[in-house]
């Protein structure tokens, strides 16, 4: 049975002309890979300027949904917008375009083991810019600065804790001055100290940078502190969005079952 089908939050997640929707809308969307179905027919909003947290077990497809929007991944069917234009369709260098609007937080920050931490964070620069070598150190810099960072622009990544490659993972998402910024598990592996400064950035791009963000994660403290939204995924699609405190207050039964940890449910556990 699909229990979603009782709750009309699940339902409220498409918009009747997504090319005028000013934010993401994904509808559709389904990917498999070999006889694993990942998404099925999923659909989700992302309004312009919010924060929005996609919740779910391990394993049910947060990050490959999150990796569709900038189509790192290749959707079997199903249609996403980007401010009213159609991606799944675009050329390589509109797509390329495109994704210059997106930062993107990667699950264990990604940084290139041999490369300076300054050169990590600045490879985007000297890729898509005609900036000189000063200018792309002084942004880089810069970015650093505004994520706690300072005097480890001339490390390498493995002389930095976790935190902090998290930290110049987040510098490097914002080196282009991006609208969007999607993170993958920002706070795994890191202690609830530095996982709640990683959260405080999150909220400080919102306010001071205006970028709105999916912020995909299996920690509900911190879901519940950076979201506007949270949407929980199981099965392959969307079954609850909702603010904070209706999370918190919902009888969905998958919601319950996911918030209070409990091994009983309609949640499989194995």
């Amino acid at each position: 049975m699909d229990i979603s089908l009782n709750f009309p939050e699940a339902n409220d997640l498409r918009v009747a002309d997504p090319t005028v929707h000013q934010g993401i809308v994904i509808q559709g969307v389904s990917k498999s890979f070999g006889p694993k179905k990942v998404l099925q027919q999923c659909d989700l909003l992302v309004n312009k300027g919010e924060t929005l947290v996609v919740i779910g077990r391990s394993g049910e497809g947060k990050s490959v949904l999150l990796k569709h929007i900038v189509r790192l991944l290749e959707p079997d069917e199903g249609k996403i917008w980007i401010e009213g234009t159609e991606i799944t369709e675009l050329s390589t260098r509109k797509l390329m375009k495109l994704r210059r609007k997106f930062g993107f937080l990667f699950q264990g920050a990604a940084l290139f083991d041999s490369m300076t931490i300054c050169k990590n964070i600045g490879l985007a620069l000297e890729e898509h810019t005609d900036w000189s070598p000063e200018k792309i150190r002084a942004r880089a810099c810069e970015c650093l600065a505004l994520v706690g960072l300072k005097q480890v622009e001339d490390k390498l990544p493995s002389a930095l804790s976790g935190g902090m490659k998290k930290r110049a993972g987040l510098a490097r998402a914002i080196v282009m001055k991006p609208e969007y910024i999607l993170y993958d598990e920002p706070t795994t592996g890191l202690d609830p100290i530095t996982g709640d400064s990683i959260n405080d950035l999150i909220i400080k791009g919102k306010q001071e940078l205006g970028v709105t963000s999916v912020v995909v994660t299996h920690d509900l403290p911190s879901a519940f502190k950076i979201a506007d939204r949270i949407a929980m995924l199981n099965g392959g699609k969307i079954v609850f969005t909702g603010t904070v405190e209706e999370v918190q207050n919902t009888d969905h039964p998958m919601v319950r079952q996911f918030i209070e940890g409990n091994s009983r449910g309609p949640l499989e556990t194995f």
